[in-house]
């Protein structure tokens, strides 16, 4: 029975001899050879000559200053050649450096602040293949133009032709630092009221004004204070001492944890949801699965 090629050993020299004598008769120079292959001359002509008494052939005629092949090495050179080159083909595209995936997640100003930002470094210690690029921005995004991989949005959309999955629930109450030695409601008189301005579609936001409503406060002003155009402004004022906010529990969650934020009163108001939104298309994306996981652990 004929045995198959897998199992027939090869016989053959060794393989640094033989990248020795293709390398020196492609340049016809041992010196050259010996550049290329990053060794001295002599460690070229020493293995061209293990390798010949192994085969029992001489390779090259050696001259002053020149070498040339004999009809034997002009022989073995076209094999070898061959096989160099295809080896080389294999490997190249092993040696290309891997082309790593970006993952652009697009998040409302102070989500990307107070939540993202802090918590970078878990996630890519996690998923070092992954680069993960913020994008700041309250307003819709276009997944394909902008090149977006999902996005975190307040509230209920209308998301069209997408997933939305609610992430992150929301409530809101009075956040002080606690240098300002709130006790009762009676002391919101002595401070300013801190505000931010929530998007027009909010027809109901939880806001001052429906704070006192909910506390039954007939006489807070609540209109009064200091006005953010963003949400992480009137956070960094609280923290400050500038006054008192009514904030996104979720969002100053470590800052309550350390002390640097305190509630010193209710009640507190329920929001909306957080959404992870994304293109249908990429329900099955490894690295958007990697990217929920970490999200939905987030609190």
């Amino acid at each position: 029975m004929r045995e198959s090629n897998s199992s027939i050993a090869r016989r053959l020299p060794p393989l640094g001899a033989l990248r020795a004598f293709e390398a020196a008769a492609r340049h016809q120079s041992f010196r050259m050879a010996a550049e290329e292959l990053s060794v001295t001359a002599t460690a070229v002509s020493h293995q061209i000559r293990q390798l010949e008494r192994l085969l029992g052939v001489t390779l090259f005629e050696r001259q002053v200053r020149k070498v040339t092949l004999t009809a034997e090495g002009r022989l073995l050179f076209p094999a070898l050649r061959e096989s160099f080159d295809l080896m080389a083909a294999a490997v190249a595209p092993l040696l290309r450096p891997k082309r790593r995936r970006m993952l652009t997640v697009s998040a409302t100003p102070a989500f990307v602040a107070r939540l993202l930002v802090p918590r970078l470094a878990a996630f890519q210690s996690s998923h070092p293949e992954l680069d993960l690029r913020l994008h700041a921005s309250t307003q819709p995004v276009d997944f394909a133009a902008q090149q977006i991989d999902a996005a975190i949005r307040y509230g209920k959309g209308p998301y069209r032709d997408l997933r939305n999955e609610p992430l992150l629930h929301t409530r809101f109450a009075p956040m002080c630092s606690p240098a300002l030695k709130l006790r009762t409601t009676r002391d919101l008189a002595r401070h300013p009221l801190l505000h931010f301005q929530w998007q027009p579609s909010f027809r109901e936001p939880p806001d001052w004004m429906a704070w006192q409503r909910a506390a039954g406060l007939r006489t807070l002003d609540a209109a009064r204070g200091v006005t953010f155009s963003d949400e992480t402004h009137a956070i960094d004022a609280a923290i400050a001492g500038q006054g008192v906010a009514l904030l996104n529990t979720a969002l100053v969650a470590d800052e309550l944890a350390r002390g640097t934020l305190v509630q010193p009163f209710g009640p507190q108001l329920d929001g909306l949801d957080y959404q992870l939104v994304y293109p249908q298309a990429a329900e099955h994306d490894p690295a958007l699965a990697a990217l929920r996981d970490w999200l939905f652990n987030l609190s």
